[in-house]
């Protein structure tokens, strides 16, 4: 009986110990995957800051150039040997932001702060369109969904005027509806903010309008 035993006892043995290489090489794996993980979203956490802290100093080097010196517009330069402009500054109390607009929007600018991405200049005649970048969290344009009717919405120009406007509409739409961009104003300053809205996939508008006295 024993000699009939034996045979199963060490496939018994040869199981576990395979199980235990399985289970080792899965150890292995998950502290890997692990490992990247949390890699990735240390090395996303710095870039990030990194673009933050260019866009404070942006923002910063945009209105001491207006106290100091006769220069326009704040120069960026990228990688790609491409140079924009800082051609005003958006501020929206209710939701703390403040930020320099871009005279351009891509990919690359829009992970540094709000863009220009249609319509006129800051604070000229007609519908200014600004972009930014929702990232669910307190950054660029991810609180926009908080405003409301009313909420006061500051422009700064490139002369460093400002001029507050107010939300008169706020709706979603389809990403490919480019209705928001119309430039009929009837010759005033109105700005249109767009966002994302990640869960659907929709585009967050919020319209608003120079309230002359």
């Amino acid at each position: 009986m024993n000699q009939i035993l034996f045979p199963e006892h060490e496939n018994v043995k040869i199981i576990k110990k395979n199980n235990r290489k399985k289970f080792k090489i899965l150890l292995y794996i998950s502290i890997i995957s692990i490992f990247c993980v949390v890699s990735y979203f240390l090395y996303s956490s710095y870039i990030t800051k990194q673009k933050e802290s260019i866009s404070n100093n942006l923002l910063n080097t945009f209105f001491l150039e207006h106290l100091y010196s006769d220069n326009n517009y704040t120069t960026i330069s990228l990688n790609n040997n491409g140079k924009y402009f800082v051609i005003g500054a958006i501020e929206i109390p209710s939701i703390n932001i403040n930020y320099p607009i871009l005279s351009e929007t891509n990919d690359d600018l829009l992970k540094i702060a709000p863009c220009r991405f249609y319509g006129p200049y800051p604070n000229e005649e007609g519908n200014l369109c600004i972009a930014g970048h929702n990232y669910d969290d307190d950054r660029f344009f991810s609180n926009l969904y908080k405003l409301n009717i009313g909420d006061e919405i500051r422009i700064y120009d490139s002369s460093n005027s400002l001029i507050s406007y107010y939300i008169y509409d706020k709706f979603e739409t389809d990403k490919t509806d480019t209705s928001c961009t119309s430039q009929n104003t009837n010759s005033k300053r109105e700005i249109t903010l767009v966002t994302c809205n990640n869960f659907n996939g929709n585009r967050l508008i919020i319209k608003a309008k120079e309230l002359k006295k």
